[in-house]
Order: structure tokens, then sequence, then C-alpha cells
């Protein structure tokens, strides 16, 4: 198979999307290489969650919900699943686990599934995809699933884009919330804080403190933006007073000196000494001092 062949099958891949893996696409399995699916049903004990699984937190009013509608009306999606290795009874899910968490809680003894032969990579790629297409995740558990299909298998948030229906934007703005330190994530993750206060303080000097106070104050996005804006404009001001305070005055001496404005500027240890001059004249002046 050419490079273009390979990336052709897998933009197919990604566009089709779980519906085509349960639907037994043959397009689609020709190309990953795998046999036409299985449908049966599979008693509960038989099933297991996949290690590959990148969801890490499942809602208990959600799974509550989804338990008493199971109850109700059972489950009307299959799970798509795969063969454990070493133990052809049993078979790891791939797509569909809080069903299968549901499901148990409602007492049910078997479950309608798709079974697929799929290597790690496939069902690690399918699982994000079925993932990110949900609408119950949370701001960071999206991201890092955008983040995965990209680092992982080479999809770029363009194709991403078109695939799940999302904007460019959306993809990137949820990606850059990655660069939260740990504690604002965590408060971002508990949902204390929403994507757009997350977006608002990533420009922060110190976002972790900045969220805090968005905490304590009950501050909506455009106050946080407010906040953080507010937040830097005295670091400037003080820079500003600490020259008046150390340095104005020996600007004034070399200023008087040398007959031209002198400005100093402090980096650190060290700095910047600026002498502006008008006219060649001046500048031959101070060169002949220097000399």
């Amino acid at each position: 198979m050419s490079p273009s062949d390979v990336s052709t099958s897998r933009k197919r891949g990604l566009g089709m999307g779980l519906s085509a893996l349960l639907g037994g696409d043959s397009e689609l399995l020709a190309s990953a290489g795998t046999k036409r699916p299985q449908s049966r049903h599979v008693p509960i004990e038989f099933l297991e969650p996949s290690p590959l699984q990148p969801r890490r937190r499942f809602a208990e009013d959600e799974l509550e919900a989804l338990t008493e509608s199971i109850r109700a009306r059972g489950v009307m999606q299959p799970l798509l699943v795969r063969p454990v290795a070493d133990d052809r009874q049993r078979y790891e899910i791939v797509a569909g686990e809080r069903r299968w968490r549901a499901a148990q809680r409602a007492g049910l003894h078997e479950l309608p599934v798709v079974i697929h032969a799929l290597a790690d990579r496939d069902a690690l790629e399918v699982a994000l995809l079925e993932n990110v297409q949900r609408q119950d995740l949370s701001p960071l558990e999206e991201a890092d699933g955008y983040r995965r299909l990209i680092e992982e298998f080479g999809h770029t948030q363009a194709e991403l884009a078109g695939a799940l229906g999302k904007s460019r934007s959306h993809i990137a703005n949820l990606l850059r919330l990655l660069a939260l330190p740990p504690p604002v994530r965590s408060m971002l993750e508990a949902g204390d804080l929403s994507a757009g206060h997350a977006r608002a303080l990533l420009v922060a000097r110190d976002p972790a403190a900045l969220a805090r106070i968005v905490l304590a104050r009950g501050l909506n996005v455009r106050q946080t933006e407010k906040l953080v804006q507010a937040d830097k404009t005295p670091s400037r001001r003080r820079a500003a007073a600490q020259k008046d305070i150390d340095t104005r005055a020996l600007e004034r001496e070399l200023s008087e000196r040398l007959g031209l404005n002198v400005t100093l500027k402090a980096a650190g240890n060290g700095g910047t000494l600026t002498i502006a001059y008008r006219s060649l004249d001046q500048l031959d002046g101070v060169l002949a001092r220097l000399r």
C-alpha cells in the first residue's frame, strides 16, 4: 500500500467512525485488515473494561439515569468489543463501557455486542473517537482525546474538525487547556471552573492563585478576564516605580554629562544603557569622549 493509500484509508476510517464499525462497513473493514464483525448477545460477566479506555470518570448521576433508561427499554445500541487473547469466552469492551456499568446496576444478564478482531492501535483510536463524539466529556477529557489522536495517530486539527463536526478553533482552544497548571486543571475537572474561565486564566502570571480568587468571589468569565488584565497592570507600574527610585537620578547625571538623553533598563543582574542622538555630530561627540 502506498503512502497516499494509507492516508486515504486512515481518513476514511476517521470519517466513518464508530457507526461504520458497528454497521460492519466492508470497505472500512478491508482497509483495516479486519474480518467481518459478528453480532450476538454475550453474558455480562464475560465482558471486561479495556485498559486502553481513555475515559477516566463516569459521573454518578449520568450512570443512574442510564441505569433507569436500561431498566425501562433495555440496551438500544450494541457494545463494540474484541476477543480477549488468552480466553475465547471473554471480550474486552472497546466502546460502551458506560452501558456495561449501567446494565450491571439494572440487573441485566446479557448484552448485545458487535465483535471485532481489532489490534491495540485500532481499538484505541476507535475508543478515542467514540469518546470525543460524546457530549458529556469534561473539557480536559475531550482535550486529551484530541491530543492523543493528533500525537499517536497523526491526525491534524483540520481532519478532526471535519470528521467530528467540530470547528477547528474549538479543538485548538481545548488543546490549550492542557497547558494549565495541575491545581487549575483539578478545578476544571471537578466542574468548579468552566472552560471559558480556564482559557482566561491561561495568560495569567499565576493561574492557580487567580483561580482561587475566581472561586471565592464567584466571578463569571468576563469578570475573570478583567481580573487577569488587572493583575498584569500593577506589575508594570511597580517596575516603573522601582526604576524611578533606583535609576532616574543616574539617568539624569549621565544625560547632563553627555548632553544627550540616556536610558537605563534593568534585566536580572545586568541591563542595557541607551544613548539617543539626533545627529552624526552628536554621535561623534559621544565617541570622542569614550575614546
